[in-house]
Order: C-alpha cells, then sequence, then structure tokens
C-alpha cells in the first residue's frame, strides 16, 4: 500500500502523514528528506541530484524518481509507506 499525500504548503500533509502512518502502521516518508538524505550520502543520484542544486536547477524528474525508487526498495517500505510531499 502507497498513499501519497498532495497538497499545497501549509495544508496540514506533514501534520495527517504521521496519523495516518500509526493508523496504517506503515513508515511515513517526505520526499525533500529523501533527497537530502541522497546528497549528505553521496550516492550517485544524490551527486546528480546536488550539481543541479548547485547550479540553481531543478533536480531532474528522472533523478528524484530513482532516488524514491532506491528508497522504496529498502526492506522498511515493503509492508507500505505514506508519501508526504
Amino acid at each position: 500500500m502507497v498513499i501519497v499525500l498532495f497538497g499545497k504548503p501549509g495544508a496540514g500533509k506533514g501534520t495527517q502523514a504521521p496519523l495516518l502512518a500509526e493508523q496504517l502502521g506503515v513508515p511515513t516518508l517526505a520526499t525533500g528528506d529523501v533527497l537530502r538524505a541522497a546528497v549528505r550520502e553521496g550516492t550517485p543520484l544524490g551527486l546528480e541530484a546536488k550539481a543541479a542544486m548547485h547550479r540553481g536547477d531543478l533536480v531532474p524528474d528522472a533523478v528524484i524518481l530513482g532516488i524514491m525508487k532506491e528508497t522504496l526498495a529498502k526492506p522498511a517500505y515493503a509492508r507500505g509507506v505514506i508519501l508526504d510531499g
């Protein structure tokens, strides 16, 4: 099960995600946190993201999707996840 919370900043995604996660027994995952972790860890995709951010560009969709795919493949997310952001 994957639940994706969409909404503008301040809409309550970050408030609702942990409440849903607790009720459903699955973790939450914020895309911004995943991106920052990949950059901090120096993964190949994280380095691509860092280069784009350093130039002031948006991180390409392919890079974000690759980082998310790598993260969601981890055992912690096997039962499901709430995506926040």
